[in-house]
């Protein structure tokens, strides 16, 4: 599953998740990763803030109306438990578990994972560690060190076509292309 968060400061808890993206890029098995378009099974929510805190830098970079997210973002318990739901439904379809999939992880995990222990009524649907970061995935397969895994060292056949936007839904198909392609790359 990939994920992706536009927030509006560095941490959970003092500022808040202004939105999230989620699609489905892949199925692993016992035989093998298979694709499937990031762009068909997606999840998108804009949330009402939860408080008056924020850093102005951080919320221009999603691009989103701080005062439009006051009057009409979802609740936050209300998009947490919808993208569980979500999950659920996607998993049962698919006949899998999901795993969290971010470019770097550290921080939409960070996010998403305290939003759903704090707000989601069964908390989250990853457990507290089926996540994997692009990043590291690729550090690994390119056998570089992660401080030299960065997009703009990827061989370019590895990046998606896709425009990041900032836009937490664009960002996660456009990730989720990332990493199919990560998954089917045999390395340097």
């Amino acid at each position: 599953m990939s994920a992706d968060v536009e927030a509006d400061g560095p941490v959970p808890g003092p500022f808040s998740m202004s939105s999230f993206g989620l699609a489905v890029a892949g199925i692993r098995d016992g035989s093998g990763f298979r694709a499937v378009d990031p762009a068909e099974r997606t999840f998108y929510a804009e949330l009402k803030p939860i408080n008056d805190v924020y850093d102005p830098e951080a919320l221009a970079v999603g691009g989103l109306d701080r005062d439009l997210l006051v009057r009409e973002g979802q609740d936050p318990a209300q998009a947490m438990n919808a993208a569980a739901d979500w999950l659920a439904a996607m998993s049962e379809e698919l006949g899998a578990s999901p795993v969290f999939v971010a470019y770097p992880l550290g921080y939409d995990w960070m996010w998403m994972y305290w939003y759903f222990v704090q707000f989601a009524a069964q908390g989250s649907p990853f457990g507290h560690s089926r996540c994997l970061d692009l990043k590291t995935l690729y550090a690994a397969k390119a056998a570089v060190p992660v401080g030299e895994a960065a997009k703009r060292s990827m061989p370019s056949h590895l990046l998606s076509t896709r425009p990041h936007t900032h836009n937490a839904l664009d960002d996660a198909i456009e990730q989720g292309e990332l990493f199919q392609n990560l998954m089917r790359w045999h390395g340097a």
